[in-house]
């Protein structure tokens, strides 16, 4: 009847590879639900030189994961798009974060390493300078009666 279909998702892969009817089976729907959450913008499959839809290992545990979210928590189609754009927000953001607090580390390891360069850092010779004011005063001499 059905063979028996095992692909390692430990190191879930983005190559799309598969065809609708493989990744219906592994992800336990029909082909014809992959399609209309295709239509929806659920999971985006790649496209083969025909125009078939092809996923990726990471597109088959995202449809297992539309499937959780709609069956076992009842969320609507709706609130699983917002959740999923939501989600891949999140990873971005983190990423960039992760991006940022390598480039902070690398700035504190050029401060450091300029310092030590420096034979005047760390005695206290220099001396933050406060940014000049642009006020106008305006001078006049005293007059005698001012005394």
């Amino acid at each position: 009847m059905y063979e028996e279909i095992h692909i390692s998702t430990e190191m879930s892969s983005d190559a799309k590879v598969l065809i609708i009817s493989v990744a219906a089976r592994l992800a336990g729907m029909h082909p014809q639900t992959l399609r209309q959450y295709d239509r929806l913008g659920l999971v985006q499959p790649g496209r083969a030189g025909g125009g078939g839809r092809r996923y990726s290992e990471r597109d088959v545990e995202l449809l297992r994961e539309v499937q959780r979210l709609s069956q076992e928590d009842g969320v609507n189609l709706a609130g699983i798009k917002r959740i999923i754009g939501l989600e891949q927000l999140a990873g971005e953001l983190q990423h960039r974060v992760m991006e940022l607090e390598q480039q902070l580390e690398a700035a504190y390891a050029r401060i450091a390493q300029l310092e030590s360069m420096n034979p005047y850092a760390g005695r206290g010779d220099l001396v933050r300078q406060e940014p000049q004011s642009t006020a106008l005063v305006v001078w006049r001499p005293r007059r005698p009666q001012d005394k």
